[in-house]
């Protein structure tokens, strides 16, 4: 990228490489967003990771700042800067961040692969490293692989900063030795190991911890990859704990991760990253890496927290149509009833499209399903789902190919209290028969969202289509992402 370039648009991507771990600062009325580059032009050996740097004041309008905190040498334990933090202190940013140092050079005398490192700077884009500064994990607490992602702040109360960093035990299974350890220091530079802040024995490791406190509730915020690729967060009145689990732990699904929040003083956002698939293929697996994601974090009277879309997103589309739909099968209807209903295969030759705000399909025991016409990209497509006791299965569908069951389902299933995505056909189609294939999921594997559904309430669907990253809001509550890498010449919505 070329430094002061500008990008707009509603899903950050950088105009090469992607975006990886997101670490949030907000100052001087813009959030400036740091994210490990992932270059993809070699491995962990060749190609070392710098931290880069856009700011933002609207989540759409975005300035690149290029690389700001530049990777050392494959002989320095900085050989790849991965996730930290950044605190404003005695006149100066402090930025804690990962060295990690897999290279054969540098591991040849049995240096750790990782250690926490420290920068400073005057105005959040010239780093000055402090080499001295750096510090491993202590062999006779925690295993010294393992000693990432520092977040540090101020404890009032302690009065001294507070650093939680991704360790793991000593002892245990090795599946559940993952903990949250804690350091404390006086003035940012000498930290003293402490006792584990939180080790709960769920996880290998709980990656980017982060830690805020609103209203009387204080959040924990990690990531893990165990028993899947996920953001959670537990919460308590005392930040000593305990810390219990809401019934709902995450911001979002599978496809969004390493997420880290910030507030501008009146809002706290979430920021994660939406991966890619490998061969830009459906039936590829998930890369590290990939679109930038923000979410606007809402506290429920419980004190659990649901996610919504900001709202400067959504004035991005300012644009707003209502499409004409054509009913492809089943039976429907303009809302309120015009005394005129038909299917597509009894619908007279005048009388192809419906226009109206609100459609109603009448199909027990079966499927209907109406298409628009194209839709631009990048588009929101909103609007409300209303069902009744019995329904199964409701939503959009999005990107129908000519064969109008090759296409993208944003599903919510009343039933099981969820929303699903899925696709068809579910595996990399094969042969002639492509209606043979796949068939035994029910949806894409972790692209499940819990939400509350109840008959004859609206429920207000948002989703964000751009380029092949897309995002999908819920009752202002729950959000999930995704990659549709097929079929880009057209979508089509189902209601």
């Amino acid at each position: 990228m070329s430094v002061g370039s500008t990008f707009r648009g509603p899903l950050y991507k950088p105009q090469s490489g992607w975006v990886g771990d997101v670490i949030p600062f907000y100052k001087d009325g813009k959030f400036w967003l740091f994210y490990l580059h992932d270059a993809r032009t070699g491995d962990e050996f060749t190609v070392g990771t710098s931290w880069y740097l856009v700011t933002t004041s609207d989540f759409v309008h975005y300035e690149e700042h290029g690389a700001v905190l530049q990777h050392g040498t494959p002989e320095e334990q900085d050989w790849h800067c991965y996730t930290g933090s950044i605190i404003e202190a005695g006149g100066l940013y402090h930025l804690f961040y990962t060295g990690f140092n897999p290279h054969p050079k540098f591991r040849q005398n049995g240096t750790p692969l990782q250690a926490v490192m420290h920068a400073v700077s005057r105005d959040l884009v010239h780093w000055d490293k402090l080499p001295e500064d750096t510090f491993y994990a202590p062999p006779d607490r925690y295993e010294r692989g393992d000693w990432r992602d520092p977040f540090v702040f101020f404890n009032p109360e302690a009065q001294e900063y507070w650093m939680l960093l991704a360790a793991r035990t000593l002892d245990g299974s090795y599946r559940r030795r993952g903990c949250i350890a804690l350091c404390t220091s006086r003035d940012l530079r000498r930290w003293e190991v402490k006792s584990a802040f939180w080790a709960p024995r769920l996880y290998v490791t709980h990656e980017c911890p982060d830690l805020f406190k609103l209203g009387d509730w204080w959040y924990l915020v990690y990531s893990s990859f165990s028993e899947r690729f996920a953001t959670h967060y537990r919460m308590s009145k005392d930040l000593q704990g305990p810390w219990t689990a809401p019934a709902n732990d995450t911001f979002d699904g599978r496809a969004f991760y390493a997420a880290k929040t910030c507030s501008d003083g009146v809002r706290r956002y979430v920021f994660g990253w939406i991966p890619t698939k490998t061969g830009d293929s459906d039936y590829g697996e998930w890369q590290w890496g990939g679109t930038m994601a923000v979410h606007e974090i809402v506290q429920r009277p419980d004190g659990s927290l649901g996610v919504r879309m900001p709202e400067s997103l959504r004035a991005y589309f300012s644009h707003s149509t209502r499409p004409a739909f054509s009913p492809e099968c089943g039976t429907w209807s303009r809302v309120p009833p015009t005394g005129q209903s038909y299917s597509r295969s009894d619908a007279p030759s005048h009388a192809g499209l419906i226009e109206s705000d609100a459609l109603l399909a009448d199909v027990p025991d079966s499927f209907a399903l109406a298409l628009a016409e194209p839709l631009v990209d990048p588009c929101l497509i909103s609007g409300d789902v209303i069902f009744k006791e019995g329904t199964r299965g409701c939503g959009l569908v999005l990107r129908v190919g000519s064969d109008p069951d090759e296409a993208y389902y944003i599903r919510l299933e009343p039933q099981s209290q969820r929303m699903v995505f899925d696709q068809w056909p579910r595996k990399a189609p094969r042969g002639e028969h492509q209606w043979q294939i796949g068939g035994d999921k029910p949806f894409a594997v972790e692209l499940e969202r819990p939400v509350r559904l109840e008959p004859g309430k609206p429920y207000r669907m948002e989703v964000i289509v751009d380029g092949t990253a897309c995002v999908a809001y819920v009752a202002g509550q729950v959000a999930m992402s995704t990659r549709l890498y097929s079929r880009r010449g057209g979508d089509g919505a189902c209601s």
